[in-house]
């Protein structure tokens, strides 16, 4: 029997199992699909502080001394780079939203500038548009890989004895009385375990609300375009004010850029995988908004396509939660779109709690019971990644 059981395979889960088995305790990792399938995989990869929520920016910037070294850590390439987040303003009043944030982000000790102008702007990242009017800088933010980023993590665990079962499904939580004692997985296999983390994205609720959970989500879908590799254009992530347009270029020369947020209409175990593929006015739209921030993607021969869910809660703030009222159960979903920046700290997180350690966050923001305590606020998504 495992001292741990994990059920999902992106960074969150991937991160936990490592943390958990080279403290020297068994851990299996249960993924329906492939390590990053699901949101760690289709995400932006940014690694950004700026544009947190305060409650947040306390992991983000303790992710960012993580990422420097998972290199080394890991053993394995994470294609981390650390060149900077700009949040670009289009119109006037996306420029009263930059300046907000700027103030507001320097409050909680953040470095971050603000680029009065265009001028400013290309003196960083001369591809951005003429017709951008400002933007934040905050140089301490970068980019990854997800993909690699997820193996590696799931890979490091394996070496120090984890067990790692992708392509196995977990349908149900084994509960006794007041405490989870388990899982059952798709094949009707019983994993028993001291404690149980649900790490499950946009599945969670499907785990949780028979246990008389409730973990509120809106679903919503993203639009990602990865163009072929082109020559070196910019360094940084790119955004805008709305949330409506976010970019990258990869290690590879490849653009990887998303578009808005759209809502889905299916139940999370009601589709497939197809239902992905993006509809024609999404690639239209995501085309025209990239290509006003960054002229030179016009021109770039696209590679790929593909659609991604965010699991969005009320606030935008994830649960991550041991005191759910059952014993054995930890809850880490409901991450909103940023949780790939913060997974290394997530894992860390995850693995004290599992492990009956004192996390050193504040984790009061992120209790899963502050959505029976409050009523939903609709909050709207802000930068990817």
């Amino acid at each position: 029997m495992p001292d741990v059981v994990i059920v999902g395979g992106g960074i969150s889960g991937t991160a936990a199992a490592y943390e958990i088995a080279r403290a020297g305790h068994s851990v299996t990792l249960f993924e329906a699909r492939s390590l990053a399938a699901m949101a760690s995989g289709w995400t932006l990869g940014g690694v950004r502080q700026s544009g947190r929520d305060p409650a947040e920016l306390p992991l983000a910037k303790a992710a960012v001394e993580r990422w420097g070294g998972l290199d080394e850590e890991l053993d394995a390439a994470t294609g981390y780079r650390r060149r900077g987040n700009l949040r670009l303003a289009r119109t006037e009043a996306e420029i009263e939203v930059i300046r907000e944030l700027v103030v507001e982000q320097r409050k909680l000790g953040l470095a971050i500038d603000y680029l009065p102008d265009n001028a400013a702007i290309r003196a960083i990242a001369p591809a951005i548009g003429s017709s951008i009017l400002a933007a934040s800088f905050c140089p301490g933010d970068g980019h990854a890989d997800p993909v690699p980023v997820v193996r590696a993590f799931a890979a490091a665990a394996a070496r120090h004895g984890a067990t790692i079962r992708d392509g196995t499904g977990v349908r149900a939580l084994q509960r006794t009385g007041d405490r989870v004692t388990g899982v059952e997985t798709a094949s009707g296999e019983i994993v028993s375990a001291d404690q149980v983390i649900v790490a499950t994205g946009i599945h969670a609720p499907e785990l949780l609300t028979p246990l008389g959970l409730d973990l509120p989500l809106r679903v919503k879908l993203v639009c990602v375009l990865q163009s072929v590799p082109l020559p070196p254009l910019f360094e940084q992530v790119f955004g805008v004010a709305n949330a409506d347009c976010a970019g990258r270029q990869e290690v590879d020369g490849r653009l990887r850029v998303t578009t808005g947020i759209g809502d889905w209409p299916f139940e999370p175990a009601s589709w497939t995988l197809d239902a992905l593929a993006p509809r024609a006015a999404d690639i239209t739209a995501l085309i025209a908004r990239v290509t006003q921030v960054l002229p030179a993607a016009a021109d770039a021969g696209i590679a790929r396509l593909w659609g991604g869910l965010i699991d969005l809660t009320p606030d935008a703030l994830p649960a991550i939660d041991a005191h759910t009222g059952l014993d054995g159960l930890i809850v880490a979903a409901g991450f909103s779109g940023h949780g790939f920046g913060i997974g290394p700290v997530t894992g860390e997180i995850l693995a004290d709690l599992a492990l009956s350690k004192q996390p050193r966050f504040d984790l009061s923001p992120f209790r899963l019971d502050r959505f029976a305590r409050e009523p939903a606020a609709g909050a709207a998504l802000t930068l990817h990644g």
